[in-house]
């Protein structure tokens, strides 16, 4: 491969189209007789519906339709989540919306408004008046933490480990620490709120959403709704962010689509930022056990950590909040236990980094404190318990540069100026406080399939049912295609986002850029194969004999002569060449399978964080930041940067700002709005210094490992470690506000 494009900081190639608002989102697309709809939720937590009462919503200018339970056409129930069949984990939650009078947690969708205007089905849906038979509801998370029971494993995720007796151990260490951390609940809040365009042609729909997966949003619709897949197009070219949030079917999605079928109109759902809060799942909260146990030199004899995480009576995602904690430390005894409540709220969801972003904030910030007690250095504790292997299983690292990555960050963060006593650097009224944290985020692979077409003109085309959540995706696999085929740049398309393209991988898990970006060096090598094949058979190339041309400046060259791709289509009459490759269900089955047993890969990093607190009055300013990550070959240095920078800022507001408050009497969530639910804004977030080692993991496609979700992990222990050091006070429960930093 002749590396031209890849590594460096490419412009998006969607960068024009965005700023002068020229990209289609969901809700940007127009059709004649489009209709509106919008949601009535319930206002209790559990029970039934015993009257719906819709004659003033029906008797506003514009209204269409009012579906309920009582009128609405049937979908078929949702099916049970296995993992023989991975398109089963699109699902939101097990209702089955409008086919049933049974209310399942405060929010869910009862009944869907239609209307020529937005307004109007907004203004109908607040008109519309429900009465209910209540039922005894448990939706306190924090009550019903003592009857949590152990979560079971499955093949995506161990729900425990044990190496050693680790309790034992922690009662005869020389130096310990045994904490209680909690984490509370999240929600979505991406730019882009969920939007669902849906029209029906007969048996065939046309979807318009900003999903995450195409594929399987598609294949959950054709069950539910009882048509071939085939007959079901997904339209996804941009979506206004996701982090989890899109990459399941929702309620809006489900009642647009049902909504168009009913009334035969084109409709659009477009949620409100409070819908998304009562209607799309977040982050569950948590409740964690970190307690380390160590000799007097800081070698670590014995790790526990155990955890309380919550799903949804009606589903849930399940959170590997003890993950890291498997990886990152070499201890003789471990003991890791993750247990689950039910509550009738609704079904938590994937959230950037879910399990490790909560689970890292506890096991770092009980190293840190193991580091106080010991009088040692963080990072020099962390170095001296560095696994040389994967520290349960024994399998290999594929790729481990911790101690580059803390070497690194030391550098630039100027570690080696910070005062270790606690309380100890001042600014005028403000406590200074410098703290670290590791980050952590496993590397993974789905199954994806490209094609890939030579034209020429020299063009190239690369097609693929890819997401644009907002990371570059479209960019990326271009300069690979663009070095793996010597061509330039600007010479090729990505085509993305139609779900009748092939079949591309979900935005999920810090996978998509190399899953696809294995489908698109091999189909780019079968590329480049069939075109020394034509030229080999051409009398005239001076190919004829050639062996191992190299792909650059648009053709194929060896030992000074060679020829273009034009050149070579046109000898041979062809007017392009195609190849097609990817990776089918069961060999991706195997491969995975195979590769867990063998060796761990996974991306890290280091953060350091600088906080400012205000003696007076608690304030916790973040004012310096320096992340160093080894996320294995860097593709565009622009977009990985930016990624790690979003991941970043996210965290910050899991430290300090995010909290999705839950009334303990009625499971309403109250700060549905973006003005009671506080996420980072400009002023919340300094400078941040990102920096990658650009070392590739030879196990993986280019060597690229993942970059989307190791941005947030280790930040909040850092924020919280920044602060113990400011203050000498240890915040265990997120997020850090100014009242736990206050005298008591």
């Amino acid at each position: 491969m002749s590396e031209k494009y890849v590594g460096r900081p490419v412009d998006r190639l969607d960068g024009a189209i965005k700023t002068v608002g020229e990209a289609r989102y969901a809700g940007d697309h127009r059709y004649p007789d489009l209709a509106h709809a919008a949601l009535v939720h319930a206002t209790i937590p559990r029970g039934r519906i015993t009257a719906v009462e819709d004659a003033a919503a029906r008797a506003v200018p514009g209204v269409i339709d009012v579906l309920t339970h009582e009128n609405a056409p049937a979908m078929k129930p949702p099916p049970k989540v296995t993992l023989l069949n991975l398109s089963t984990l699109a699902i939101g939650t097990s209702v089955n919306h409008l086919a049933t009078d049974e209310v399942h947690w405060n929010g869910q969708p009862i009944a869907v408004v239609v209307a020529e205007s937005q307004e109007a089905a907004r203004h109908a849906a607040s008109l519309v008046r429900v009465t209910y038979e209540e039922k005894p509801a448990v939706v306190d998370f924090a009550a019903e933490e003592p009857n949590a029971v152990p979560q079971k494993s499955n093949a995506l995720q161990s729900a425990r480990a044990d190496k050693g007796d680790a309790e034992k151990a922690l009662a005869d260490a020389e130096v310990s620490v045994d904490l209680r951390f909690t984490t509370p609940q999240h929600s979505h809040n991406a730019l882009e709120p969920h939007t669902t365009t849906a029209v029906w042609d007969g048996d065939r729909l046309t979807v318009h959403e900003g999903t995450q997966s195409m594929a399987w949003t598609r294949r959950h619709l054709a069950q539910r709704f009882g048509v071939p897949e085939r007959n079901i197009r997904m339209l996804s070219p941009f979506v206004g962010g996701g982090f989890g949030g899109k990459g399941q079917v929702w309620a809006g999605t489900l009642l647009a689509v049902l909504a168009a079928r009913a009334t035969g109109r084109p409709v659009r759902l477009a949620l409100t930022r409070a819908g998304v809060h009562h209607a799309v799942g977040g982050r569950t909260p948590s409740a964690q056990r970190v307690a380390l146990g160590a000799d007097r030199d800081g070698r670590l004899t014995a790790l526990i950590h155990t955890s309380v995480a919550r799903t949804g009576r009606v589903g849930g995602h399940l959170e590997q909040i003890t993950a890291a904690s498997r990886h990152l430390y070499d201890s003789p005894n471990i003991h890791l236990r993750q247990s689950l409540v039910q509550l009738d709220l609704i079904a938590n969801t994937s959230m950037r980094a879910p399990g490790e972003s909560i689970g890292t904030f506890a096991l770092e910030s009980a190293v840190d404190e193991l580091a106080w007690e010991l009088g040692m250095d963080p990072i020099e504790l962390r170095m001296r318990n560095e696994p040389e292997r994967d520290p349960i299983e024994g399998r290999r690292f594929t790729h481990r540069m911790l101690r580059e990555v803390y070497a690194v960050g030391a550098e630039r963060f100027g570690w080696s100026e910070r005062d270790p006593r606690p309380g100890s650097m001042r600014d005028g009224k403000w406590l200074v406080g410098m703290g670290v944290a590791t980050a952590y985020h496993p590397s993974l692979q789905m199954p994806a399939s490209v094609t890939v077409r030579l034209d020429a003109d020299g063009g190239v085309v690369v097609r693929c049912a890819l997401h644009e959540i907002g990371v570059g995706a479209a960019t990326a696999q271009a300069q690979i295609a663009a070095d793996e085929l010597g061509v330039p740049l600007e010479s090729v398309r990505v085509e993305i986002g139609d779900s009748d393209l092939p079949e591309g991988p979900m935005a999920g898990g810090s996978a998509q850029t190399a899953s696809a970006a294995s489908a698109v060096l091999e189909a780019c090598r079968k590329l480049r194969r069939s075109a020394l094949d034509l030229a080999r058979r051409s009398a005239g190339s001076p190919l004829r004999g050639a062996t191992d041309p190299r792909a650059r400046d648009g053709g194929l060259y060896q030992d000074g002569r060679g020829e273009t791709y034009a050149e070579i289509l046109a000898r041979a009459g062809r007017d392009h060449l195609e190849a097609r490759a990817g990776v089918g269900m069961l060999r991706f089955l195997a491969r995975t399978v195979r590769e867990q047993r063998r060796w761990m890969k996974a991306a890290s990093g280091a953060q350091f964080c600088e906080v400012r607190v205000d003696q007076d009055t608690g304030e916790v300013r973040v004012s310096r930041w320096v992340g160093v990550f080894d996320i294995g070959r860097v593709i565009n240095e622009k977009t990985v940067a930016s990624q790690l920078r979003g991941g970043i800022v996210m965290g910050i507001g899991l430290a300090l700002t995010e909290e999705t408050l839950v009334d303990r009497r009625t499971g309403r969530v109250v700060n549905a709005s973006l003005a009671d639910y506080h996420v980072p804004v400009h002023a919340d977030v300094p400078r941040i210094d990102v920096h990658c080692l650009d070392d590739p993991d030879p196990t993986m496609p280019l060597g690229l490992v993942g970059v989307g979700e190791v941005g947030i992990t280790g930040v909040g222990a850092a924020v919280a470690n920044a602060v113990r050091h400011a203050t000498g006070r240890r915040v265990q429960d997120l997020p850090i506000t100014l009242d736990k930093l206050l005298p008591h």
